[in-house]
């Protein structure tokens, strides 16, 4: 009799294989090469079947999504320009001989086709806060941009993820320029170009992120930035200028999630954080964290119209800088800076794609402890007080 129930049971079990079998869709593989097939249980030491080429890399943003690819066995190919050692950091954040550097130039269409030759998937965060005399922003943010997503088109690349900025606009409102900002005109036009080349690509407009290393909480500790030794002059004191800074690790897990994610494709995305402030508030609590009160001269706002002298240090600093602007300091970055945020309805968020942003009230403290004034003292515990968050303000959209 168990001899019975046991035949019944084996091809019963056949039975139910054979149906789940063939009720599945074939999977087709556009590039039949070793790189398609899966290798390993999963994690940071197999390989999940995709090779992803990511340009920009070097930057502030690239080594978090790096890292993120390779922790799930992703082959990561990093185009770099310029010196080899200066993205030799970003090795470790894969397997042996997952992570590959190749030379590339955006002007070179063949050093990129040569980059994404084997690639599903392709990010693109190149992107530029100030001009040089080889690169403007038309060069690195249109023509660039366009060249990639041409070529990835071209190429079979089935998913390609492009960085903008969220206040990308035609016609931006002026601040503190005297002509509309041609960093935020230049975003605009390189979305459209994105869209023309690759229809499906997947355009992500982030807010100002923070983070370790960034450009926004590290503007305001440079003393460069001040004046007057501790004064931070701000477009109408900051009071007129509405933030929603997002973190780095969230912009870094829409990123995934949107790659992850089929119905992605085509979308726009606006990745924000949870709460909206007032610069002015944020400033302020900014400087409270690092203590600088407890300087020499006290910490204060003062109105950007009002301070001449500051305005002759931005134009000295972009002219006499060689590289880049010294302390981020130039007039496009003070047009960005006071820009408020500006929400589009409709268009999707960061929860869209499952990620819950956290609130930056429980990360800064973290981030600007190396930056406080009087770093080497060490305090007793309890003897100085956590300053409280801004308030927050509701959005309207």
């Amino acid at each position: 009799m168990f001899s019975s129930l046991r035949k019944q049971s084996v091809c019963s079990l056949n039975k139910t294989i054979q149906t789940c079998r063939y009720s599945q869709s074939p999977k087709v593989i556009k590039n039949v090469t070793t790189a398609s097939m899966k290798r390993g249980t999963g994690g940071r030491s197999s390989f999940n079947g995709n090779v992803c080429t990511v340009f920009g890399a070097t930057g502030f943003i690239g080594r978090y999504v790096v890292n993120r690819l390779g922790k799930i066995g992703t082959q990561i190919i990093l185009p770099y320009r310029g010196d080899f050692y200066d993205c030799m950091r970003l090795k470790p954040a894969g397997d042996l001989g997952q992570i590959i550097f190749h030379p590339f130039d955006i002007r070179d269409e063949d050093s990129i086709r040569r980059c994404v030759k084997y690639s599903n998937i392709v990010v693109n965060l190149i992107g530029r806060e100030y001009e040089t005399k080889n690169f403007t922003f038309e060069d690195v943010h249109v023509k660039g941009a366009r060249t990639l997503a041409r070529i990835c088109k071209e190429s079979g690349v089935e998913r390609f993820i492009h960085l903008s900025c969220l206040n990308a606009n035609p016609n931006p409102k002026q601040l503190v320029l005297k002509s509309p900002s041609r960093y935020f005109i230049s975003k605009w036009d390189g979305e459209l170009a994105v869209r023309q080349e690759f229809p499906e690509a997947t355009i992500i407009r982030p807010s100002d992120i923070y983070g370790q290393e960034d450009r926004f909480l590290m503007l305001y500790q440079s003393r460069w930035r001040h004046h007057l030794y501790n004064g931070v002059p701000l477009y109408k004191k900051g009071e007129v200028t509405e933030k929603q800074p997002v973190w780095i690790g969230d912009v870094a897990s829409g990123i995934m999630a949107a790659i992850k994610d089929p119905e992605s494709s085509g979308r726009t995305y606006q990745f924000v954080g949870p709460r909206r402030y007032k610069l002015a508030d944020l400033v302020d609590w900014f400087m409270r964290i690092l203590r600088r009160e407890a300087d020499n001269c006290m910490y204060r706002r003062m109105d950007l119209d009002y301070c001449p002298f500051f305005k002759l240090k931005v134009e000295l600093t972009e002219r006499l800088s060689p590289a880049y602007p010294l302390g981020q300091l130039s007039w496009q970055n003070l047009e960005r800076e006071h820009t408020t945020d500006n929400i589009v309805k409709g268009l999707p968020m960061l929860e869209d794609l499952g990620v819950n942003p956290i609130v930056i009230d429980s990360q800064v403290l973290w981030e600007l402890a190396p930056w406080r004034y009087d770093l080497a003292y060490q305090e007793y515990y309890g003897e100085y007080d956590d300053p409280p968050p801004p308030p927050h303000i509701t959005a309207t959209i």
